[in-house]
């Protein structure tokens, strides 16, 4: 730096140029000025000094798991689409509740309703197959199929299984099937 009476201060910048002014510029104010130890791991923070934005919550699992338990327990009548749907249920909603105590999420209840709910997914659908592997043997569903096989290729056959198979339901649960339509 050079400099007299009647000249001002001359500094170079990186390129090697002349430049006036003061050597620092003006302070920012303290709300904006850097703290090293306010930010984790001693980086600068990004963008002239405003603190990194918080992460948003992670719940997209928590939220998944409620999903799958509620369409598993909608869909019991199909027998082992609740236990699957139940299972998932309750994985998710573990690990969205784990989530959840890290702090990296914050809906804890959901991630429960999800992990409650799966759990009574899965034991209506057990339920419900016990209740469908009764059904199947008072209706005769072994015989059915043993005479299908047995009919085999058979047209003829295979439509008197039916029609038995059709009356031992009608018999057994006291209810009317439809006849199928003779072609």
């Amino acid at each position: 730096m050079t400099g007299s009476w009647d000249t001002p201060d001359r500094r170079e910048n990186a390129r090697g140029t002349p430049q006036t002014g003061a050597p620092y510029p003006y302070p920012l104010p303290d709300p904006y000025r850097y703290q090293p130890a306010a930010i984790p791991g001693g980086y600068p923070p990004p963008y002239g000094g405003y603190p990194p934005r918080a992460a948003a919550p992670k719940n997209g699992l928590g939220v998944a798991s409620l999903v799958l338990a509620v369409i598993g327990l909608v869909s019991v009548a199909t027998v082992f689409a609740p236990i699957a749907l139940g299972v998932a249920a309750v994985i998710t909603g573990v690990i969205g509740h784990g989530r959840v105590k890290r702090g990296a999420a914050n809906n804890g209840g959901v991630a429960i309703a999800g992990i409650v709910l799966g759990g009574l997914a899965i034991v209506v659908g057990l339920a419900f197959i016990a209740i469908w592997t009764t059904v199947w043997k008072d209706v005769g569903g072994g015989d059915y199929i043993g005479c299908m096989q047995k009919a085999g290729n058979d047209q003829f056959a295979q439509q008197q299984c039916a029609d038995q198979f059709r009356r031992n339901v009608q018999d057994q649960l006291n209810i009317t099937l439809t006849p199928t339509p003779v072609r």
